[in-house]
C-alpha cells in the first residue's frame, strides 16, 4: 500500500545518495532504505548516456563518470538501466513511502571529440539504433520526436576551455575540460530550443512520480537560464537543489561570485558548502568546535530551508581535485552525527559500491555499507525522532560539543584522544540510539561519559516508559 503520508512531508528529510547505484537495485533495497528511517533516494543521472554493448556481457561496464555525459534526453538508456528499470524503481519507491529524487545534467553534452566533429546530439550511431529498432526505442522513450536530433550546432556556445574559474563570465560559457589538450564538455546555450527540451524532460520525469531534481553543475549554467528551465509549474511540489561548489562561506570570492546571487534570485535549495568547510576545519585535530555553535550567524552555512548538508559528497572521493576534503573515517562518522543530531538543512548521506576505489580500515568499499551500518540507523532514528525541535548548544570548546534538541534528544561529540566527561540539567532518563545504553539524570543533573573520538545521540524516554 502507498504510504501517502509519508511522500506529502516536506522535504526536510534524510536523503539516501544512491551514487551509481542499478535503479533495479535500488529497488531491490527498497524496503531496507524505509525500514533505516530514509524518506528520500537520490539517482544518479537518468539519461541516455553511454553504456557497454547489451549484447557483449563480457564488456566492462562504462565509468561513473559517463553518466554526466549526455547523449539525449528523451530516452534513458545507460549503464544503470533504461526508462522501464527507471520507472519500476520510481513505483517501487514509492510504494514504500520514499520519494524519487534525480541528478540532472543540463551544463553541457558529452565529449565524443574522438569519434566525430559535428555538435548533432544524439550521434548518427545512436540514430541508427534508434531506426533499427524502433519499439524497443518507442518503448522507453520519455518525449519528443526521436527520428529528429534533440540538439545541433546552433545549440552550443564557441567551444574553448575554462582556464580562470574566478571568472564567472568564463564558468559559465566555457567548457569544462581535463586539461589543454582535452577539447571539453560541449556547453549548452541558453536559447528556445535547450531550454524547451530541457522543460520536457523535467516535466516527463515529474509524470512518472520524480519528486525532487539535484542540478549538477550549477555554478556553470547563467541565472538566466535556470530560471527559464525551472519555473514556477515545474518547482511546484518539487525538491529542488543545486550543486555550487564553493571553497567557504560568505566573504569568500566563489560564494560571492556564484553561491550568494543563486541564493538571492532564485528559491532553490543548494548544497551547504559553507558549512561543510566549517565541519571540516572543526573536525579536524587542530579544529574547534567552536566554530559549530552558530556558523549560520557568521555566513558560514546557508539557512536551514534551503541547505543540503553532507559530510561527504561524490566529487570529494572521485575527483582527485577535491580528495584533500576527504575526512578520515572516524572524524566523517563523528560529522554525520553532527548533520543528523542537528537542526537545519536536509542530511544527504552518501553511498557508493566502489567507483572511487577506496577502502576503509577493514580493507572494504569504504561507503559501500555505511549506509544501512546499525550506528547510521540510530543517527538517522535521532533525527526523525527530533526534527524541528529548537537546537541549544550546551557546551562547546575545542574537543567537546554537547547540544540540546527541545526536550526531547541530546547530542555529545568528542573527537578527542580521551574520554570526556558532560554535565547538563535534565529529568529523566535518555537512551543512546547508537548503543542502546540509558543514562539516568540524578534528580536534575544528567551526567554523560562519552569515550575518545565518539558520541552519544540520546533520545528522551516518554515519561509514561520511565514511570
Amino acid at each position: 500500500m502507498e504510504s501517502s503520508a509519508m511522500l506529502n512531508q516536506p522535504a526536510t528529510d534524510v536523503i539516501l545518495h544512491a551514487f551509481d547505484w542499478c535503479y533495479a537495485d535500488i529497488a531491490d533495497n527498497a524496503a531496507l532504505i524505509q525500514e533505516l528511517g530514509y524518506k528520500s533516494v537520490l539517482v544518479s543521472p537518468a539519461m541516455k548516456s553511454l553504456r557497454s554493448d547489451k549484447n557483449k556481457p563480457q564488456q566492462k561496464p562504462t565509468q561513473w563518470w559517463q553518466r554526466y555525459q549526455p547523449q539525449d534526453y528523451r530516452v534513458i538508456d545507460n549503464q544503470l538501466g533504461d526508462t522501464q528499470d527507471f520507472a519500476a524503481m520510481v513505483d517501487t519507491l514509492r510504494q514504500h513511502g520514499l520519494r524519487t529524487y534525480v541528478d540532472v545534467v543540463f551544463n553541457h553534452m558529452a565529449n565524443e571529440s574522438s569519434i566525430r566533429s559535428d555538435l548533432t546530439y544524439p550521434n548518427q550511431s545512436d540514430r541508427n539504433d534508434y531506426q533499427q529498432d524502433p519499439e524497443y526505442y518507442e518503448s522507453i522513450r520519455l518525449f519528443g520526436d526521436l527520428s529528429q536530433p534533440l540538439f545541433d550546432e546552433n545549440d552550443f556556445v564557441e567551444a574553448f576551455g575554462i582556464k580562470n574559474w574566478r571568472d564567472k563570465w568564463e564558468v559559465q560559457n566555457g567548457r569544462i575540460t581535463g586539461g589543454p589538450t582535452d577539447p571539453g564538455l560541449p556547453t549548452l546555450l541558453d536559447n528556445e530550443n535547450v531550454v524547451e527540451q530541457q522543460r520536457s524532460y523535467l516535466k516527463a520525469l515529474k509524470a512518472m512520480g520524480v519528486k525532487g531534481f539535484r542540478i549538477d553543475a550549477a555554478k556553470h549554467m547563467t541565472l538566466a537560464h535556470l530560471r527559464k528551465v525551472w519555473t514556477d509549474d515545474i518547482c511546484e511540489q518539487m525538491h529542488i537543489f543545486g550543486e555550487i561548489i564553493t571553497d567557504g562561506g560568505a566573504t569568500e570570492e566563489e560564494y560571492e561570485l556564484f553561491l550568494e546571487p543563486y541564493l538571492k534570485h532564485t528559491r532553490l535549495g543548494a548544497y551547504d558548502f559553507p558549512l561543510f568547510n566549517t565541519i571540516f576545519k572543526a573536525f579536524d585535530k587542530k579544529g574547534s568546535f567552536k566554530s559549530l555553535i552558530n556558523p549560520y550567524c557568521f555566513g558560514q552555512a546557508l539557512s536551514n530551508t534551503r541547505a543540503i548538508t553532507f559530510a561527504v559528497t561524490h566529487d570529494i572521493p572521485n575527483n582527485d581535485v577535491f580528495l584533500e576534503y576527504m575526512m578520515d573515517e572516524d572524524a566523517e562518522k563523528l560529522a554525520t552525527a553532527f548533520i543528523l543530531g542537528r537542526d537545519g538543512g536536509v542530511p544527504l548521506i552518501y553511498s557508493e559500491l566502489d567507483t572511487s576505489g577506496i577502502k576503509d580500515r577493514d580493507g572494504q568499499p569504504r561507503w559501500l555499507n555505511d549506509w544501512k551500518a546499525p550506528y547510521m540507523r540510530g543517527m538517522i532514528q535521532f533525527h526523525n525522532c527530533t526534527h524541528g525541535e529548537t537546537m541549544r548548544v550546551v557546551e562547546a570548546n575545542d574537543d567537546l560539543l554537547v547540544f540540546v534538541r527541545g526536550d526531547k534528544g541530546i547530542v555529545v561529540i568528542n573527537k578527542s584522544k580521551r574520554s570526556k566527561t558532560a554535565n547538563l540539567t535534565w529529568c529523566g532518563s535518555v537512551t543512546d540510539t547508537l548503543s542502546g545504553k540509558v543514562f539516568e539524570s540524578d534528580e536534575k543533573t544528567l551526567t554523560l561519559k562519552v569515550e575518545a573520538n565518539s558520541c552519544l545521540m540520546l533520545l528522551a524516554t516518554p515519561e509514561d516508559e520511565s514511570a
